[in-house]
């Protein structure tokens, strides 16, 4: 059993190796497309099926990929695509940023910026398109203070993992609560409750640490309220608990009738943006695809109840049953260095030790998130952090130590699994 198991499991080691190794060849973490990664691997994981036809191999591939929990992620990913394209074509991300950057007070640039970082991810749903947006804007504002431009990055890079892991429409949200089997409003109460006291504990060191900076008035542009609407609209009405498909589609509604409205883009344009942004989500479709298909194959093979019973040899009760999800999803996520990714490689491993051991849905989709998020925040190899230094044109290194937001959300995360925090009856709502 035990060999049979880890032929079963091989394939994600494979996976894990080609994403380390070509990516070290090559030097680039993102040199070979995640797609093309999983087809090799799903390939090889075909191969190493026993007793079966071809055939046969094919179709429980299929029906993984068909699994009716996957395509919903698929829906999801398309209308959250088209989604935050057209609103970024109208204009919406701007009017965030000038919105954020126009309260600031000017003695509390640092944990004013942080703070900025937090709402612009929440509302967009992306560190990266977090990072890209108000790095250019730190970059002008770095002159007119004593701030370090290092620290402004990571103020701006863990403000951007707030909102990474908390948003509805940030692709490891979606993953984690769909392959935990429960709601998003669920998954964002639960996670609010460990990563807003990060956050605050950030905001207090920021503050003290900017204190006393001279900083000049800050030009933060022209605000327009009327364009912000989509992104707090998708934010309250998700919250409430409103279906996540009927969310994002009243928010492309709203962006569409501004566009429109104040001339933005024209209809063709309106289309012809939301098809970009649907586009720029195929890999994380396709990838999402393949990874339903390999593990179907490994959980057939018998893989998966192979690391399971590995991981939970020593495991007695919840606490350690959520420890191991922790461990397994960081392990994957430093061999990725692509939380999404992570999260898809072991959601299903997740969710069978979560039904073994009675951890609640929600607490495992927020460990998935989280720990994948504080990961993801410290490597200097991870998207994140190397558009930062690309942008501020400043090592990924020396982004790191100034970093306090990652760092305490993984503490405040291991402290809630130690203290079985927060306390909630089992609730498994898909």
């Amino acid at each position: 059993m035990s060999r049979r198991g880890l032929l079963a499991l091989s394939p994600m080691l494979v996976l894990i190796i080609l994403m380390v190794g070509l990516s070290l060849y090559f030097h680039d973490f993102y040199k070979v497309p995640p797609a093309v990664i999983f087809i090799i691997t799903s390939v090889y994981a075909l191969l190493t099926m026993r007793g079966l036809r071809l055939s046969e191999r094919i179709s429980v591939f299929s029906k993984g990929a068909g699994d009716s929990d996957l395509m919903l992620m698929v829906w999801i990913f398309i209308l959250a695509g088209a989604f935050a394209a057209s609103a970024k074509a109208m204009g919406a991300v701007d009017a965030t940023v000038n919105l954020t950057l126009s309260v600031l007070p000017e003695s509390m640039l640092l944990p004013g910026i942080f703070a900025a970082a937090c709402l612009v991810s929440l509302s967009i749903g992306t560190s990266v398109g977090t990072i890209a947006a108000l790095i250019p804007i730190v970059s002008g504002l770095t002159a007119k203070t004593g701030l370090d431009m290092p620290m402004m990055a990571a103020a701006t890079v863990g403000g951007a993992f707030f909102g990474d892991n908390l948003s509805f429409i940030s692709d490891t949200t979606v993953v984690a609560t769909k392959t935990q089997g429960c709601r998003m409003s669920d998954k964002f109460r639960t996670n609010f409750i460990i990563a807003l006291p990060a956050a605050i504990v950030t905001f207090i060191i920021y503050i003290c640490i900017g204190r006393g900076s001279a900083v000049s008035p800050i030009d933060a542009g022209h605000v327009d309220l009327l364009k912000v609407l989509p992104y707090l609209a998708v934010l309250i009405t998700a919250i409430a608990g409103i279906n996540v498909l009927a969310v994002l589609t009243m928010g492309i509604a709203l962006t569409g009738i501004i566009g429109l409205c104040d001339g933005s883009y024209g209809l063709d344009g309106w289309f012809s943006t939301m098809s970009e942004g649907i586009g720029g989500m195929t890999e994380t479709i396709l990838v999402a695809l393949l990874a339903g298909g390999l593990l179907a194959v490994i959980r057939h093979g018998g893989g998966i109840d192979w690391i399971i019973h590995r991981l939970t040899a020593h495991v007695n009760g919840r606490r350690g049953a959520e420890a191991s999800i922790a461990m397994l999803v960081s392990l994957v996520n430093c061999c990725t260095a692509n939380n999404t990714v992570a999260i898809l490689s072991v959601g299903a491993i997740a969710r069978d030790i979560s039904k073994r051991f009675g951890v609640d849905p929600r607490k495992a989709a927020s460990i998935l998130d989280t720990f994948s998020c504080f990961i993801q925040g410290f490597l200097p190899y991870g998207a994140q952090l190397l558009i930062a230094s690309a942008l501020a044109a400043i090592p990924a290194t020396a982004i790191i130590p100034w970093l306090f937001y990652p760092l305490l959300l993984g503490l405040a995360a291991t402290i809630a699994i130690i203290l079985k925090y927060p306390y909630q009856k089992d609730k498994t709502k898909s």
